[in-house]
């Protein structure tokens, strides 16, 4: 176990970047290489075992797990499991549509009620105003949304392999490339930036 991997089990502190990225992008690995070795449902079946591994792997690291890969992580299984439990494939092209979708509602919904729902969760790593937790809640809640509609999109109009691909290869590239877009925001609201504009 490296330094920063032994010093974060330690003391139960976030994961750094870069451990945290290997973490979650895994079980897709595991995902995309049983699918193009054998099919979906062992793809599947794979996948659950390295999510449920990813998430003990995070909570030994850090003494907890965020609440996003965590529920991720139960939208898996459940839908992991009704697709092998039923052989049918819909259920598991299905989960990032429902679990981006229900990120993306949650956050938005909570802006309606005058709550930035990222706060809680991103709080401890980021200080800012609270505007800027408005704009990057609507942001990230609009991104949600997208990623849920491009996910129905993709797997009712193209082949299984072609899902899968886009699955791994697209939207977590898509994902992080809208994260580094963010950073002029986060910028732009931090709490030290005294010069920042309202």
């Amino acid at each position: 176990m490296n330094d920063q991997a032994e010093t974060a089990r330690k003391s139960g502190r976030k994961l750094g970047p870069l451990l945290k990225f290997a973490v979650e992008l895994g079980p897709l690995l595991v995902f995309f290489f049983v699918n193009a070795r054998v099919d979906i449902f062992a793809a599947t079946g794979a996948y659950m075992v390295a999510a449920i591994l990813a998430l003990g792997v995070t909570w030994y690291l850090a003494r907890r797990v965020p609440i996003m890969p965590l529920v991720t992580g139960v939208f898996v299984l459940g839908f992991g499991g009704l697709t092998l439990l039923l052989q049918n494939d819909l259920f598991i092209k299905m989960k990032p549509t429902i679990v981006n979708g229900l990120f993306g509602v949650i956050l938005l919904g909570g802006l309606i009620f005058g709550r930035s729902l990222l706060k809680p969760v991103l709080g401890e790593t980021l200080a800012l105003r609270d505007e800027g937790w408005r704009v990057l809640t609507l942001r990230w809640g609009l991104f949600f949304l997208v990623l849920a509609g491009l996910n129905e999109f993709i797997w009712r109009n193209f082949s299984t392999e072609f899902w899968v691909d886009f699955k791994v290869f697209g939207i977590m590239p898509l994902t992080m490339i809208f994260a580094v877009s963010q950073v002029s925001v986060i910028n732009r609201y931090l709490i030290e930036n005294k010069s920042a504009p309202d």
